[in-house]
């Protein structure tokens, strides 16, 4: 009795976690030539505080800002205007 009840609770289980990896939302893949386009236009606007050193930061706006900025720009299929890069000080 108690083999059956490990039995339907293992299947629960797995029966559980199907349905929730299934829900999870999917998103869209990025090609590779709006992520190049969206890096060019995030190094346009955020430029590095030293050349060549990514460790330095950014001379304009934050770590953050510029993932916005980024994330902003591949949902928007690489298009951007250039209010973003002057929204943020």
């Amino acid at each position: 009795m108690i083999s059956s009840l490990r039995c339907q609770c293992l299947f629960a289980t797995s029966i559980g976690i199907a349905l929730g990896a299934a829900t999870v939302e999917r998103t869209a893949a990025v090609t590779v030539e709006v992520a190049r386009k969206c890096q060019a236009l995030t190094d346009a606007a955020y430029p590095p505080r030293e050349p060549g050193n990514p460790a330095a930061g950014s001379a304009k706006g934050s770590g953050r800002a510029v993932q916005t900025y980024f994330k902003k720009c591949v949902a928007n299929g690489g298009k951007m205007d250039d209010t973003g890069a002057k929204q943020t000080k």
